[in-house]
């Protein structure tokens, strides 16, 4: 027994058999291994669960810009320090407006009145545990979005749980690629103190 957190850090060649598929995947789509997806194939079914929820929660009907909104709300609402730099990356790289990524990295009102509405829904169905008050679920629905959509988000949110919790469990550190994009909790607490209270 050990109380060390020092998890395994694998590679292709080290990882469990199971797992090095995943591995191989992960290097094409990125150039490199991130540092999360080197110590989740530790446990290779649950590096595969999230790989297969991340697929299904790419093919949502909610469009690209949408689902980035969710992750980013998952990642901020569960301190995920790796997971807000990588999406920043991702949005920067997407051409995304630069005032929507700072209100996101910031936990403050979208720009945009739809991405508001799909943000306030999917704070409280955290906060909430899936029980969303009143007002978030009214102004998603007046924002357009239907049913189905309100389904999909309980995906992403279930996706990036997993993801966002085995981040921290783990300690994964920031790579190189993603620093530029460095992020901490605390102007998101700060601003927590007033601005989401009567969504929690």
């Amino acid at each position: 027994m050990t109380n060390d957190r020092q998890f395994p850090v694998h590679t292709a060649e080290t990882a469990p058999p199971a797992a090095r598929p995943l591995m191989t995947g992960t290097q094409k789509l990125f150039g490199f291994i991130p540092s999360p997806m080197a110590r989740l194939v530790t446990q290779p079914a649950v590096a595969g669960a999230f790989v297969q929820m991340n697929a299904l929660w790419e093919r949502a009907s909610l469009s690209a810009a949408e689902r980035e909104v969710v992750v980013m709300v998952v990642a901020s609402e569960n301190g995920c320090e790796y997971c807000v730099a990588m999406h920043t990356a991702m949005l920067t790289r997407e051409g995304a407006a630069p005032e929507l990524i700072e209100a996101l990295r910031a936990g403050e009102p979208l720009p945009d009145a739809r991405l508001q509405a799909l943000a306030a829904f999917t704070r409280s169905v955290l906060r909430r545990r899936g029980d969303v008050v009143d007002e978030a679920w009214q102004a998603f629905r007046q924002a357009g979005f239907d049913y189905s959509a309100a389904l999909e988000v309980v995906l992403g949110v279930a996706t990036y749980t997993l993801s966002t919790f085995a981040n921290r469990l783990t300690q994964a550190p920031l790579d190189p690629a993603f620093e530029p994009f460095r992020w901490t909790p605390a102007a998101r607490d700060a601003w927590n103190e007033g601005g989401w209270s009567q969504l929690s």
